[in-house]
């Protein structure tokens, strides 16, 4: 039987989305251009000058959050609004938007969860250092870190260094690398120094925000072997430990794994260390581990050794507009590996689904597919937590609709619906979807009542 209290007091409750998906204002106010500014834009998708303009509509946004209940919301704030070319002046500017956001989030009693970075290098150091593929970079990411903790030194308890680092293997693009086709090597290279780059923020963290919360996040993906084989059993481990088990291994234990540096070794993949680095990792491990987590998949022996051979969509469940299986007790599977693993609090920050979606006559979307799936993920969680697990915030991704990360307003995930096309802006006006009253029972009974 359910214990009444498996959801603890203080739970956070509420939503996460991104600067660039949101805020709009993207040549404004003295702020730089980032890699996202310079993407090509596919035809009939959006681009990120005006987003949701949140960057004028933030008071808005937060009265409806505060309605639905939310006590914590969670965004990234833009290197490129701070230092417009990663390095050099401060823009004032832009520091004072995010003083008047976190300020009104605060009003409102919304703890701010922030983001230092969520694929957005400025520009500049892409052009001039080839973003993190240089140690400068890890440096000028301390520097940008270093000048908010002390901003809001006394405002932000929780922080998250980088957006699902575990892509930064899969997408070196989203760190500012501007070569094609990296090698190995140097991919590794790049993966070794956000790592550092991490540790460092989090060392300075600790010095400037003593009581301050830093936590490790990844994209979370479920894998299953297709098959009982034994090959596809151990293709599905060793997939399982590169797309998920290194960050997590590292965040926890502050070194790398010796099923990586075997590997890496052999094949002469070794990224070079400086002096202090393992001591870095070493005293710098999180305080929680955070995810997002949208899908499971399925791995089958194929012969190559890449991760990501052989992996594919999980046939046996339902699967969203955009093709990810939705699959909410590999949701419960990975809370419940996680925390016998590490010990360590988990902070869900990203679920949702994205769907279609148009205003009914009645200037509603009845998103009844939303709420199902939103409750069901929930429900395995609040299991995840009767069996020990220690979980202590679920954020969906998003709060209102938002552009997706490849510029997408049709694939709505927000609990608000907002009024605008793909090129036609429309009035931007938000109207509350049915998933918006659900969502603040939800929060009113602190999960009790689905």
């Amino acid at each position: 039987m359910e214990k009444t209290n498996v959801i603890p007091e203080g739970f956070m409750w509420g939503g996460a989305v991104t600067s660039f998906q949101t805020e709009g204002a993207s040549e404004q106010y003295g702020k730089g251009l980032s890699i996202i500014d310079a993407k090509e834009v596919p035809e009939n998708y959006s681009d990120w000058k005006v987003a949701i303009d949140f960057y004028h509509r933030f008071k808005e946004d937060i009265a409806l959050f505060k309605e639905m209940g939310y006590n914590a919301y969670r965004t990234s704030i833009s290197w490129s609004r701070i230092f417009p070319d990663g390095e050099g002046e401060i823009n004032e500017e832009g520091l004072k938007f995010y003083d008047d956001l976190i300020d009104e989030l605060l009003a409102n009693g919304i703890e701010p969860v922030m983001t230092l970075y969520h694929f957005d290098l400025p520009l500049a150091l892409a052009e001039k250092y080839n973003g993190f593929a240089s140690r400068q970079v890890v440096d000028l990411f301390e520097t940008y870190a270093k000048s908010l903790f002390t901003r809001y030194k006394d405002k932000v308890k929780y922080w998250l260094t980088f957006n699902e680092i575990n892509l930064v293997l899969t997408n070196p693009e989203y760190w500012g690398i501007m070569d094609s086709n990296p090698s190995e090597a140097l991919k590794y290279q790049i993966c070794h120094n956000v790592l550092v780059a991490h540790a460092k923020a989090t060392k300075a963290m600790r010095e400037i925000i003593p009581a301050g919360k830093m936590g490790g996040m990844i994209s979370y993906i479920s894998t299953f072997p297709a098959t009982s084989k034994p090959e596809d059993v151990l293709a599905n481990y060793k997939a399982k430990e590169k797309l998920i088990d290194i960050y997590l291994d590292i965040f926890a234990h502050g070194e790398y794994p010796t099923y990586l540096t075997s590997e890496l070794e052999l094949q002469k993949n070794m990224p070079p260390f400086e002096d202090d680095d393992q001591l870095l990792l070493k005293e710098n491990r999180v305080d929680y581990l955070s995810i997002s987590y949208y899908q499971s998949r399925i791995v089958q022996y194929t012969g190559e050794e890449g991760f990501a051979e052989g992996m594919t969509s999980n046939p046996n469940l339902e699967k969203s507009e955009w093709g990810a299986a939705i699959d909410p007790i590999g949701m419960r599977i990975a809370l419940k590996d996680m925390y016998a693993r590490y010990k360590l609090p988990i902070f869900i920050t990203e679920n949702g689904i994205g769907v279609k979606e148009e205003l009914d006559e009645n200037n509603n979307v009845d998103d009844y597919y939303r709420i199902n799936y939103l409750q069901q993920h929930i429900e395995q969680m609040k299991i995840a937590m009767q069996e020990g697990v220690d979980v202590i915030g679920y954020l969906t991704w998003g709060s209102t609709d938002i552009l997706s990360s490849k510029g997408e307003m049709s694939k709505r995930y927000g609990l608000v619906y907002v009024n605008r096309g793909e090129k036609d802006v429309r009035d931007f006006k938000r109207y509350k979807k049915s998933s918006f009253h659900w969502f603040k029972k939800v929060i009113e009974t602190n999960g009790t009542k689905l």
